[in-house]
Formats: C-alpha cells, sequence, structure tokens
C-alpha cells in the first residue's frame, strides 16, 4: 500500500473514537520494526521523525529519505510526520521530501505569537496538501524538564483553532515527554472538555508515561492521535542489552539491533491493540 495522507489515517479514527499510533523513528530498525508491528496488527500507523533524530543524523534527509522508503513498501496505511520542529527551514524540507504532516512546536510562544506563526506554518503546508499539528499549554519534558501540571484551557483552544486553522492540536492534560516511568496521570475530565470545545483530532504527547489502562481511557475520553517515542526505546534498548549480554563476543551489529527491532515490533503490536487502532 503506498504512503497515505495523516488525515487519511487520523480524521477517520477521530470520527470513530479510536486511537492512532504515532510512534518515533531514531534509525532505520526503528521505521521497520514499526511497520512490521503495525502490518501484525493490521492496523495503520503514523511513523515520526524529530527535529532531535534529524540533528543526530546531521540532516532531515538520510532518516527521512529511509523512512518514507519503508512507508511506501507497506501492506499497511503509513503516514511520515515531522515531529516537534521549531525551525520553519527544516519544515519546509519535510513538504519538499514527501511527508505527509508536520508538527511546528511553538508553544512556548506567548499566545498571539504561537498564533501567528502557526497561521504562517499551516498556509505554506496547506498549499502543498501538507496536514498541520500545532501544541498548545506546553507539555513538559523536553531537555529532561518535567511539567506534570501544565494544562490546556478548552476555550483558549478553540480560539487558538479557529485562528490558525491547524489540522490537529497536541494539549497538556498532565502528561510529560521522556519519562522513563509509566506512572503518569492524564487528566480525563479535561480531555472530554477538549473534545467537545475543539473540532481537530486531539493529540497526546507525552505518552511513554501513561499505563495501558490509561492509554485506553484517554482515548475513550477524545484522544486520538497518541505519540509514544521513549517507552519503545527502552524496549529496544533492553532487547539489545540482553542479546550482548548472552554473547559478550558479539561483533556484527545485526545481531543486537535485530533483537531490538524484533522486540519494538512486537511491543507496536500490542500497543496498537491497547489503542483500539
Amino acid at each position: 500500500m503506498p504512503l497515505v495522507g495523516t488525515a487519511d489515517i487520523v480524521t477517520p479514527a477521530a470520527r470513530a473514537g479510536r486511537g492512532v499510533g504515532a510512534f518515533n523513528v531514531i534509525q532505520l530498525e526503528h521505521a521497520e520494526a514499526i511497520v512490521a508491528g503495525a502490518e501484525a496488527a493490521g492496523a495503520p500507523v503514523v511513523l515520526q521523525i524529530s527535529e532531535n533524530a534529524a540533528r543526530y543524523h546531521g540532516a532531515l534527509t538520510p532518516i527521512g529519505t529511509a523512512t518514507l522508503a519503508v512507508a511506501r513498501a507497506a501492506t499497511v496505511p503509513v503516514a511520515v510526520h515531522l515531529d516537534h520542529a521549531t525551525s520553519p527551514e527544516l519544515v519546509a524540507e519535510a513538504v519538499s521530501l514527501g511527508f505527509t504532516s508536520v508538527m511546528y512546536d511553538a508553544s512556548t510562544l506567548p499566545y498571539e505569537e504561537n498564533v501567528r506563526a502557526m497561521a504562517g506554518i499551516r498556509a505554506r503546508c496547506h498549499a502543498s496538501g501538507v496536514w498541520v499539528e500545532a501544541e498548545l499549554g506546553e507539555v513538559g519534558g523536553k531537555d529532561g524538564v518535567h511539567a506534570p501540571g501544565a494544562r490546556t484551557d478548552p476555550d483558549e483552544a478553540a480560539a487558538f483553532v479557529a485562528a490558525t486553522g491547524v489540522d490537529a492540536l497536541a494539549v497538556a492534560v498532565g502528561t510529560s515527554h521522556a519519562m522513563l516511568t509509566r506512572d503518569a496521570a492524564p487528566d480525563f475530565a479535561l480531555i472530554a472538555a477538549l473534545r467537545t470545545a475543539v473540532p481537530v483530532p486531539l493529540v497526546l504527547h507525552g505518552s511513554s508515561g501513561v499505563a495501558d489502562h490509561g492509554l485506553a481511557t484517554a482515548v475513550g475520553h477524545g484522544m486520538t492521535k497518541v505519540n509514544i517515542a521513549t517507552h519503545l526505546n527502552r524496549v529496544f534498548t533492553g532487547a539489545a542489552r540482553r542479546a550482548l549480554d548472552a554473547d559478550p563476543m558479539v561483533a556484527d551489529t545485526r545481531h543486537y539491533l535485530g533483537a531490538g527491532r524484533t522486540a519494538m515490533a512486537h511491543e507496536v503490536t500490542r500497543l496498537l491493540g491497547v489503542l483500539g487502532a
């Protein structure tokens, strides 16, 4: 099945009350694992590349081109998304490569500046048929700073979407990026209020810190796109570490990276079931 638009995955899921797994790619094995897991689940999926991952590779093009190739070879619908971009130039590069959506993060700016920045990004991306996600109410955890107390106001969120014309909104509801434990406590009542107020799909960032029941409950209360990165990295790294411990003489990187890829694929399949994807 060819690469599909992010809207083609997220919009029907939002209407049906299903979750969409949006999983981050750092290296080729991540993209392969996520797609293999989605194929095993028979579910669509979003492959995400963050600005930090692009920086790790020196540029977006190498990992972006490889990820797009994996997506195009998939047997289930797959979209490719630029996550947490703060550079308009990186957004333009993603659009030129063929990414199907971008998340431009201006959430640290004052409200009016966030609106102006997002309206400009939305206009440029929509001209190329690219779906746009924004964030309102800064979700903590970037650079190790956790802010689980941050909350997005539903009325402000509705006004923000109307002013910017964005296609999806990441909201702060008690989760935090980069958590290594799964004990975050999302505000489900706030999620429901946001779902009522906001006419576009809601996005949960910092989902690695939420246990299975919390993820399913968040979807039940109105979350659609659920971003998971750190949790899957832990699964990958744990399997690679076990493979290295089992054979201290191993030199071929395929032996331990392959173990990580397999473990991550199984967890993607399981998580897509949790989300009802």
